[in-house]
């Protein structure tokens, strides 16, 4: 049987060795799931929730052990990993509250007729999730699927199988048996679960796995959610504030290490106001530097910590060497360090022009790649859509209509105007182009998870 390596980015050494699950187990995991989705389904939408949020006080009272597997499993600083954990155990009461709003039935009059529009869960969701966000990305499925009344096997990534487990530990310590399934393993393991005989895919990753999944659901016509990759641009205008400008290009480009899916790859400056812009991007970059994750006390964590792996590292090395060598200048990192561990700089390149493979594929990686425009406004959108992607993007001017006018021109499913992209409650997050298919969160999202069925009389 093939088994996971559980390693600890910072240093190297094994946390653990896991069985993956191969087709018979995943059948059966399936099929457990398929059994109990009658009387799962049968149960009202307050009782599901009610359940569900027992395992967000759970999370909550388990944050800090959560916060401490994360920043062993992939890396995150220990605070970063203890906000995620704690923010999520309050989100989730919030979300449940979206999610019974979303479903309400709804009553529609007519010549000779009234119509009631439900929502039926579709039955057993495949949830396959990534590792950047090892609470964050599984809840975001986990919980409109399960409170709008299907079942759910899930499948975290290989990276963070043990935070995977603990999250399942939790919220599946009050459902029914069968409710929640947990199946550990690799790409194979996720390619059996969307073969089998499941009736949704609710996937989080990368834009390749992505169209591999909907080619291999097609044949079942299983509905799907796909969250996939990004290439976000920021436009900065002359006019710009151009220190807040700066400050959200390094935060957002090397957050997380760089892994982030609505991280920004591609920032366009204005060609008039480029040297001081880059010059505050410098003093920006300087504060991210790089440590132990683990850190506390009177030795605090660094605000980056290594990468996921050394093979995720090793692609982010490759696409800054590859770019310098094709005429970027390197301003700022750009070397691997010595020593254990996955660790890379935050890295600042400025000359990136759309040849180099840092400027055309996702990097993934805490690198601020700088590219000048002549600061028209057809060329600031047209260097923003000039990619397959569509997940985020963001414009910073002081001459808010126009930033305005190129927002709606941004093929995206956020955009930031004179902040970093963010949504109000309530709203999806989406995916356009070949960065998603369906939506996750807010009305929208949440009804993914069901189909409407009208009854008329």
């Amino acid at each position: 049987m093939d088994t996971i390596r559980d390693l600890n980015p910072t240093t190297g050494e094994c946390l653990a060795e896991i069985d993956c699950a191969g087709k018979n187990e995943v059948e059966a995991a399936v099929a457990r799931a398929r059994t109990a989705w009658p009387a799962w389904r049968a149960l009202s939408i307050d009782e599901r929730c009610s359940l569900l949020a027992g395992g967000a006080k759970r999370l909550g009272e388990r944050a800090t052990e959560i916060g401490e597997l994360i920043a062993r499993e992939m890396g995150k600083p220990l605070q970063n990993g203890l906000g995620e954990a704690r923010s999520y155990a309050k989100h989730v009461p919030k979300e449940l509250e979206e999610v019974r709003a979303a479903l309400a039935p709804q009553d529609f009059k007519g010549p000779g007729s009234s119509t009631t529009l439900v929502r039926e869960p579709h039955g057993v969701v495949a949830a396959i999730t990534p590792w950047n966000f090892p609470v964050g990305m599984p809840l975001g499925i986990l919980v409109p699927a399960l409170a709008s009344g299907n079942t759910v096997v899930l499948k975290p990534s290989e990276h963070v199988p043990l935070c995977g487990a603990l999250i399942a530990e939790c919220f599946g310590a009050d459902l029914p048996e069968g409710v929640l399934e947990l199946l550990q393993g690799d790409g194979a393991t996720g390619a059996a679960l969307v073969a089998a005989d499941i009736d949704m895919v609710g996937f989080v990753g990368s834009r390749e796995t992505g169209m591999a999944i909907m080619a291999a659901a097609a044949s079942g016509l299983k509905r799907l959610v796909l969250e996939l990759g990004g290439k976000d641009p920021l436009v900065v205008f002359a006019d710009a504030d151009l220190a807040a400008a700066a400050e959200v290009a390094v935060q957002h480009s090397v957050r997380n290490t760089g892994q982030v899916c609505c991280g920004l790859e591609r920032i366009f400056v204005e060609e008039s106001v480029l040297g001081p812009f880059t010059e505050l991007v410098l003093e920006q970059a300087a504060q991210w530097g790089h440590g132990d994750p683990m850190a506390r006390g009177d030795a605090p964590a660094a605000p980056l910590g290594p990468m996921v792996s050394r093979a995720q590292r090793d692609k982010v090395a490759a696409q800054v060497d590859a770019a310098v060598a094709d005429g970027a200048r390197l301003l700022l990192g750009g070397t691997v360090p010595a020593g254990p561990g996955a660790f890379y700089p935050t890295t600042v390149l400025a000359d990136v022009s759309p040849e180099m493979t840092v400027y055309r594929e996702e990097t993934f990686g805490p690198v601020v790649a700088l590219i000048s425009f002549d600061g028209s406004e057809a060329e600031a959108i047209r260097l923003a859509n000039d990619t397959p992607f569509g997940l985020g993007a963001n414009v910073f001017s002081g001459d808010l209509p126009r930033a305005r006018r190129v927002a709606a021109e941004m093929r995206a499913g956020q955009v930031g105007v004179n902040r970093y992209l963010g949504s109000a409650p309530g709203t999806p997050w989406v995916g356009a182009r070949h960065s998603g298919f369906g939506f996750l969160g807010g009305v929208e999202g949440h009804r993914q998870f069901t189909w409407p069925k009208s009854i008329s009389e």
